[in-house]
């Protein structure tokens, strides 16, 4: 019998066969949860110009040189600058400008003192006319309250290389360097197949003998999750034409990848094998893993394709293992196993092969505690439901005692 594939062989030689999608151009609007797919650098300083920092007065720092509240330093008011405007006139030794928030600070400013550190009661909004002369309450120390042109970024820096994630911060800053359209890379479209005469969908009534077809919508939600747009396909009969026609109706739908559930695992109906053979050139592997070991991996018409297991628990293992990191280079976005270190607080078994083990964790002592969700059969969806991660059972390990530390996988985050 033909060894058991290690897991990360496996993960290499999909990583290894599976390629970036070309990047596309989208409105700034449309952005949000891309990624983008070239380094993009801003063709502007940010702030464009030195402004100011409070409303206040903008003065030359060596005026206010011993000013304090029993000593005022009186300045005679000569600009008015609120935001949006662009001064022109240089601001000499003896003289201030009252200035807004945000607004430019004149030539020959070293420094802006805040309204309240001065005896104005002006307030944002007013629209009167600045007072004549103004007193310094305080010493500014050069450059205070001012921001500096280029100080968040200089121009032609870096802000966001290739595979950066857009978030709205990332929106914001885009829009600040006024970069209306985007290169980031298209998602991935995935087409999720599934077959077999017991299945029905969720909205079909449920007859004697048949289930309903979870491994479409579990998928469908983490293919979303990780980046990618998901096409679910009716179910297909157990007959070699209504798989053929399934098949052949994914591939017409031009997507950048197939997954398929169940039909890959020895002593399976050979329906879907038949096709998989005939529409593409497909691996059939044993993985020393646990749930999971039956995967199928190629190409269809030159299109990534998985066949995962069709065990609910092994379709879902299977994909955060093997096909989420694949999914994200495909949608060229930064992949990061998410792992912590935990403490199981039980006995746990494993037939020797690498196991991935329910368990919830919580917090205790400073360390992290992890606990099963109690049985571990493949066909128990409820155990992810209640999963926070899977604990790692090393491959060659039957037995980890009460106590014992392990790697998990976080399935969602950890409080």
């Amino acid at each position: 019998m033909t060894p058991l594939l290690n897991v990360d062989s496996a993960l290499a030689n999909i990583l290894s066969d599976v390629k970036r999608l070309r990047p596309e151009s989208v409105s700034l609007i449309d952005a949000l949860d891309r990624v983008i797919a070239d380094d993009i650098a801003s063709p502007i300083n940010l702030p464009p110009f030195d402004n100011s920092a409070m409303d206040g007065y903008a003065i030359c720092h060596e005026d206010s040189s011993g000013a304090n509240p029993d000593n005022p330093v009186a300045l005679s008011v000569v600009m008015d600058i609120p935001a949006g405007s662009a001064p022109q006139t240089a601001l000499t030794p003896g003289n201030a400008a009252r200035i807004m928030t945000g607004a430019p600070t004149p030539p020959g400013a070293t420094a802006v003192i805040a309204v309240e550190d001065t005896d104005d009661n002006w307030n944002r909004g007013e629209q009167s006319a600045p007072p004549a002369r103004v007193s310094i309450l305080k010493r500014a120390q050069r450059g205070e309250n001012i921001r500096q042109a280029g100080e968040n970024i200089a121009q032609g820096e870096t802000i966001m290389p290739a595979g950066t994630l857009i978030r709205p911060a990332e929106l914001g800053m885009l829009a600040a360097i006024g970069c209306a359209q985007v290169s980031v890379i298209r998602k991935p479209k995935v087409v999720i197949l599934s077959s077999g005469d017991e299945l029905v969908d969720v909205y079909q009534p449920l007859e004697p003998g048949k289930i309903r077809d979870t491994n479409s919508y579990t998928l469908a939600g983490l293919i979303r999750d990780a980046g990618g747009l998901p096409l679910r396909l009716p179910i297909a009969q157990d007959s070699l034409d209504s798989i053929r026609t399934l098949y052949r109706r994914a591939l017409e739908i031009d997507p950048d990848l197939i997954i398929s559930t169940a039909g890959v695992s020895v002593g399976a109906a050979d329906l879907v094998r038949v096709v998989m053979s005939e529409l593409g050139d497909i691996d059939f592997w044993r993985i020393n893993m646990r749930p999971g070991k039956p995967l199928a991996f190629g190409k269809m018409q030159g299109v990534p394709f998985f066949g995962l297991p069709g065990n609910p628990v092994s379709t879902m293992v299977t994909f955060e293992v093997l096909v989420r990191p694949a999914l994200a280079k495909i949608a060229g976005r930064d992949f990061k196993c998410r792992t912590v270190k935990a403490t199981i607080d039980g006995d746990m078994r494993s037939d020797g092969r690498r196991s991935y083990n329910r368990v919830t964790l919580s917090r205790a002592n400073g360390g992290i505690i992890a606990t099963s969700t109690g049985i571990q059969s493949s066909g128990a969806l409820m155990s992810m439901v209640l999963a926070d991660g899977l604990a790692i059972i090393p491959e060659g390990v039957t037995r980890l005692p009460s106590g014992s530390e392990v790697t998990v996988l976080l399935l969602r985050a950890l409080d």
